[in-house]
Parts: C-alpha cells; structure tokens; sequence
C-alpha cells in the first residue's frame, strides 16, 4: 500500500482536528502560565502523540478487524494483572510497573481504545435488528462493557469505571436496544445504588460523597469556587489570577485546571471551552447519520463523543462543587501525558477507520 495514496488525504477528517487543536493550544497555554517546566513537557508529550497519531492512521485496521478481541481481551488481563502485582500510590493500586522502561502504565486507560474497538467490533459483527437489540444480545454485550466495569471498581477507580460502564451502555442505546430493556436498567440503577454505596465503596470514597453533600465542600473545592468567583464575566490577566499564581488553587494544571481558565477568562472563557467541547462531542454524534451503514465507524465515534462528554461533564460539575472529587482530567486539557497521548490515539483510530473506509471490498455509503 501506497502510504502517501490520495485517497487517505482525500478522506482524511480535518474537521475533527479542527475541534481538537483550539483546546490543544488554550491547554498549552494555561500550563505555561502556571509552570514553564509543565509546559516543556508537555511539548514533549505533543511530540510523542503527534508520532503515535501518524503510526496509527497508517494501520490497516479494517484488515486486521478479527484481531481486535485479542487486543480488548489483553487489557482485561492487564486490568486483572493490576489487582494482583499492581503498584499502589495513594491508597490505590491501579498501575503496573513496566521494569525494561523503568515506568508505571496505567491500564484503565490503555484498554479505553481496545475497549471502544471492541464495542465496534461486536456490533459491525452483528448489527442491530429494526427494532433495537433483544434480551440475549443485550446480555452478550454486557460481558464486555461490566467486565472491565467491574476489574476498573476493583483498584479501586469507581470514577472511571462509572466513565466506561455510561460509554458502553451508552453505545447501546444510541445503537438501538428494545425500550423495555431501557426502563429495566433504569430500575436496576434505582435499587443498586443505596447498596452500591453501602457494600460497594470504600471509605474514602464515601467521604468524597458526604463531603459534596454537606454545607462546607472540601479544601479543594473552597480553592476552585473563589478562583471562579474571583474570573467575574471577563476574568483576569496573569499577574492578578492569584488564586493560580500564589499556588491557592491544587492541581490548577491538572483535574482544577477548569477553575484556572474561569479566572483568566472568566464566565465567557468557560462558555466559550464548554462550547468548543459540545461542539466536539456534537459532531461525533454525527457521524451516526454521515455514516449509518459504517458500524465500525458510527459505533466507535459514539464511543470517543460518550467518552469526552462524561469526562468533561464529571470534571466540570466536581471543580463547581456539584460533583464529589474524582480524578478524572478534563480531556485533551488537563496536563498529563498518559490521558493525552491515549485520546489522541483513540482520534487517531477514528481517523483511520474514516480515512480507509475506501478499502477494496468495503461497501460505503455516505448521507448528504
């Protein structure tokens, strides 16, 4: 295969990268206010992520398509792996020590791909009948959505296993399911939760919770609350942002980093990020109607926009003080090099599935 063939140019989404790189640049920009040092390594993770985006576009995905359950069945040993020889920071054990690079992986976020892959998978595989997916189909997918769930709970990491467990259920109902199914998950998630948070969580997770529910939030909240008050409607300039600057606010770079732009930018900067996020998330859900015919592509560009949604919705509530504290970054925003470069690859993958969706053999229709 030709790697410079038109037709990938021809096919390739620049509008999805359009959406990207403004939140890219802003990201950018606020971690160097805060921290040179952050914001050179950052470079270097752009750096890392932009090769990676190139090596995956050029993959032959779509050849390769019945090998995706052995990547998606890696990540659930790699999760396993993590309850039984994991390295533990913060209460929590939720990475693995790599030792020929001397580095810790976090494998909750290395099976997020694998995992939306997986979802394509299966339904490409078997696509929905007119009336939405019945009680044994609904059951054969629940396999691959609560197993992960369940091993993610286990570090325990409730955020973003809730995350996955929302994403795949999700893909479900925008994929069709059978409304009684609907209102029997409903029911479920009613009679569950009062015994998920007695029997399910630990400690100090329910702390998080009475923590949000009592009048005072937690110290970190405080900090992130008078930062947004502080921004007003136009915000304020770098010198003056104090609450970053004089180091009030924790991890302003990181899971904070929304009360940061609300200071800098006020009201309006944080309108004009949820914006540019619902703008993202809008045109992923698109897709559905461009490509209906195309479930690997509809069904995985679901998944990115579910993914995206919940995050940025559970960061943004938690910073506001309407959510407990978890740590889940604001996507393709927060600093940190393994969430990045992992949602960059997880574009890059749509991408490709987009781009080669002229492959010989492969019947397309695109809706105008």
């Amino acid at each position: 295969m030709n790697l410079l063939d038109k037709r990938i140019i021809s096919h390739f989404n620049y509008e999805l990268i359009l959406f990207i790189f403004p939140l890219i640049i802003l990201s950018h920009t606020l971690v160097g206010e805060i921290s040179d040092m952050l914001a050179q390594k950052q470079l270097i993770y752009y750096f890392i992520a932009f090769m990676l985006f190139v090596v995956v576009l050029l993959l032959p995905i779509r050849d390769v398509i019945d090998i995706i359950p052995f990547f998606y069945w890696i990540g659930v040993l790699l999760l396993f792996a993590v309850l039984v020889v994991g390295t533990s920071k913060l209460g929590a054990s939720r990475w693995l020590f790599i030792p020929i690079i001397n580095q810790t992986v976090q494998p909750s976020e290395l099976i997020k791909p694998f995992f939306l892959l997986q979802m394509a998978f299966l339904i490409h595989k078997k696509p929905p009948p007119k009336n939405g997916y019945g009680w044994g189909d609904f059951s054969y997918f629940s396999i691959f959505i609560l197993l992960p769930f369940f091993l993610i709970a286990a570090e325990p990491d409730l955020g973003t296993a809730l995350v996955m467990l929302l994403v795949g259920y999700g893909i479900l109902f925008i994929v069709g399911i059978e409304k009684k199914i609907i209102l029997w998950i409903l029911g479920v998630a009613v009679v569950v939760s009062p015994l998920l948070y007695t029997y399910g969580i630990k400690d100090y997770q329910k702390k998080r919770i009475t923590d949000f529910l009592s009048e005072k939030p937690s110290y970190h909240v405080q900090q992130s609350i008078i930062a947004i008050g502080s921004g007003g409607l136009m915000g304020k300039i770098e010198d003056e942002a104090t609450q970053a600057q004089l180091k009030f606010l924790p991890i302003a770079t990181s899971d904070f980093i929304f009360a940061y732009v609300v200071e800098r930018y006020g009201f309006l900067g944080a309108f004009g990020l949820i914006a540019m996020y619902l703008l993202l998330i809008s045109y992923l859900l698109l897709l559905n109607f461009t490509f209906k015919n195309d479930f690997l592509v509809t069904v995985f560009a679901s998944g990115v926009g579910l993914l995206i949604f919940f995050n940025m919705s559970v960061n943004i509530l938690m910073v506001i003080g309407f959510a407990p504290v978890v740590g889940l970054p604001l996507p393709m925003f927060s600093y940190g090099g393994s969430s990045f470069i992992n949602y960059i690859v997880i574009i890059a993958i749509l991408e490709n599935l987009l781009a080669f969706r002229f492959k010989v053999g492969y019947r397309y229709e695109k809706n105008f």
